[in-house]
C-alpha cells in the first residue's frame, strides 16, 4: 500500500530555526510542513504590511530555506507546504524564488491566497454580521478598530498546487492541519467525501502541527527525556487508507504520552473537532505501540464537513506595558506588594486592568505553596521534610502590568518603576534594563462566515 512521509519542522512563528534542517537531513522525507501562524500572528504581520507593502509574511522561513537549499539540491523530490505567507503570501513566494535562483535551484513555488477578508470586509460584513462566537456581538461595534481577518482555508488549494506542479506551496491562512491534509489528497486521490480517511489525516496534522511537542516537549514525564538540545520532530509515514505510524528524527520519539497530549492540546470536543476539511472523531482512533519510539494510528473517523469557515478577527483594543523589579532580602514578599501596590497608587489614576503579580510567591501557580506545606507537614512526621522549602520566599520578581485605552496613562505607569529603587523599601534591583515598553494590544474575536462567500486562489509562479 502506497505511503508518504510528512514531517513538520515548525510549530510556531519562532520556532526553533535549525529543527527544519535536521528534520529534512535525518527524515528522508517527501513533504516537509512548517506553520507559523497563530491569531496573534496574523494582526503583527497585518500591521506590517501597512507599513511595508513588500513585508507582512514570516521572514524565519526565508532563513531557513536558504539553509535548506544543499538539502534540496540533494533531495530532489521532497516538497515544502508552509503557511508562512501570513498576510502576503505573494511577496513571501517571490523572495523565496529569489533565495532559490541565487542557490541554482529551479523549483516551481504556489502560492494560496484568498483567506484575507480585509479588502472586501464592509462588503463581506452586509450580508455576514461575523458574530462573536463567544459573546454574541455583530463586528459592526467595532469594525473602525478592525485590522486583520482571515478565514482558515483548508486543504483543497493545497492540493490543487500541487497538482499544478508546484514543489513548494505557500500559504496564507488555512487550517494548521490542512498542511498535512494537502498532499494526502494529491498523493492518494481520496474523494472530497471520504470523510474517514479525511479525519485520519487531520489526526496525523494535527499531531505534528506543534512540533516537538508531540515527541518530549512539555511531556508530563520530562526528566525521561535525555537531551533537551536535540529533542526532536515529528513525522508521520502516512497510508493510502488513513493509518500511519507517527516518530521522530531525534530524541525520546513519540510514545503513547506524548500523544495523547498532544492529540487534546487546543481541543475543545474530541469527537467533533472541526476543520474545513472534515469533522474528526478523535474518540475512535486505536493506538498501537510499534517500539519505544514509535506509535501506529488507526480506526479514525469523520463526519462530514460544515458549511463555514472559521475566521480569525483581530481588532486595536488599547495599550499595555508590564515591568519588574527583583525584591531581595527578609519579607520580600511583603515588600514586592507593598512596592506594587504604592506604584499603581502614586499615578492617581485607575487603569481599565491591572495586576499585581509576585513570581517566586506562588502567582503562577495560585495554591502552590499550601499544597507544598501540606506535604511537607506530611513528610515532617516522617523526618523527610526539606527545611528550603519551609523558609519563606527571600527572593522574588515583582511584576506589574497595565492595560487602558489612553496611551498616555500606560506611558505615564512605565516611568514609575525606576523611582522605587530609592523611594521604596530595601532591596529593589533589576531597574538597570530600562523603562516597560508601551504595547499597543490587539483582541481576538473569533467568528465564521460561510464557505460559499470566500473564494481560495492559486498561483503558480513561472
Amino acid at each position: 500500500m502506497k505511503t508518504i512521509r510528512i514531517g513538520n519542522g515548525c510549530g510556531f512563528w519562532g520556532d526553533s530555526v535549525d529543527a527544519p534542517i535536521k528534520l529534512a537531513q535525518r527524515g528522508r522525507l517527501d513533504y516537509l510542513t512548517l506553520e507559523y501562524l497563530a491569531e496573534l500572528t496574523m494582526s503583527i504581520l497585518a500591521l506590517q504590511k501597512q507599513r511595508d507593502p513588500n513585508a507582512g509574511f514570516a521572514g524565519d522561513f526565508l532563513d531557513v530555506l536558504g539553509t535548506l537549499t544543499p538539502i534540496l539540491a540533494q533531495q530532489s523530490k521532497l516538497k515544502i507546504i508552509t503557511n508562512a505567507g501570513g498576510m502576503n503570501p505573494h511577496a513571501c513566494a517571490h523572495r523565496a524564488k529569489d533565495i532559490l535562483h541565487k542557490a541554482g535551484l529551479t523549483r516551481r513555488i504556489a502560492v494560496v491566497s484568498g483567506d484575507d477578508l480585509m479588502p472586501n470586509l464592509d462588503v463581506l460584513l452586509a450580508a455576514h454580521p461575523f458574530t462573536n462566537l463567544d459573546t454574541g456581538e455583530n463586528l459592526a461595534t467595532i469594525r473602525p478598530r478592525v485590522v486583520s481577518g482571515n478565514a482558515y482555508l483548508g486543504a483543497r488549494p493545497i492540493a490543487e498546487a500541487l497538482a499544478q506542479g508546484a514543489d513548494i506551496v505557500i500559504t496564507g491562512r488555512v487550517a494548521d492541519a490542512s498542511l498535512t491534509v494537502g498532499p494526502a489528497l494529491h498523493e492518494f486521490g481520496w474523494k472530497a467525501d471520504d470523510w474517514d480517511r479525511l479525519g485520519a489525516a487531520s489526526v496525523a496534522g494535527h499531531l505534528i502541527e506543534c512540533g516537538a511537542q508531540v515527541c518530549g516537549g512539555l511531556w508530563c514525564n520530562w526528566h525521561e527525556v535525555k537531551d533537551w538540545s536535540d529533542i526532536g520532530y515529528p513525522y508521520v509515514d502516512l497510508a493510502e487508507d488513513g493509518s500511519f505510524t507517527i516518530s521522530a528524527d531525534a530524541g525520546p520519539g513519540v510514545n503513547r504520552e506524548t500523544l495523547a497530549e498532544q492529540l487534546l492540546y487546543e481541543v475543545g470536543n474530541p469527537a467533533r473537532y472541526l476543520t474545513p476539511d472534515v469533522v474528526a472523531d478523535f474518540t475512535s482512533i486505536a493506538l498501537e505501540t510499534v517500539d519505544a519510539r514509535t506509535m501506529h494510528v488507526t480506526k479514525a473517523r469523520g463526519l462530514p464537513a460544515t458549511d463555514t469557515y472559521k475566521v480569525s478577527i483581530a481588532y486595536r483594543d488599547g495599550f499595555m506595558a508590564s515591568g519588574t523589579l527583583v525584591i531581595a532580602g527578609p519579607d520580600a514578599v511583603t515588600k514586592a506588594k507593598l512596592s506594587g501596590d504604592a506604584l499603581l497608587r502614586r499615578i492617581g489614576h485607575a487603569f481599565d486592568r491591572s495586576n499585581i503579580e509576585c513570581l517566586g510567591a506562588g502567582a503562577c501557580a495560585p495554591g502552590i505553596f499550601s499544597l507544598l506545606e501540606g506535604k511537607l507537614a506530611g513528610r515532617a512526621s516522617d523526618g523527610m521534610a526539606n527545611p528550603s522549602l519551609a523558609r519563606p520566599a527571600n527572593e522574588v520578581v515583582l511584576r506589574v502590568s497595565v492595560h487602558d485605552r489612553q496611551k498616555d496613562k500606560v506611558e505615564r505607569f512605565a516611568k514609575e518603576f525606576a523611582p522605587l529603587v530609592t523611594s521604596g523599601p530595601p532591596g529593589v534591583t533589576g531597574y538597570t534594563t530600562g523603562r516597560p515598553p508601551v504595547r499597543e494590544v490587539f483582541a481576538y474575536w473569533p467568528a465564521l462566515i460561510a464557505k460559499a462567500a470566500v473564494a481560495a486562489q492559486i498561483e503558480v509562479l513561472s
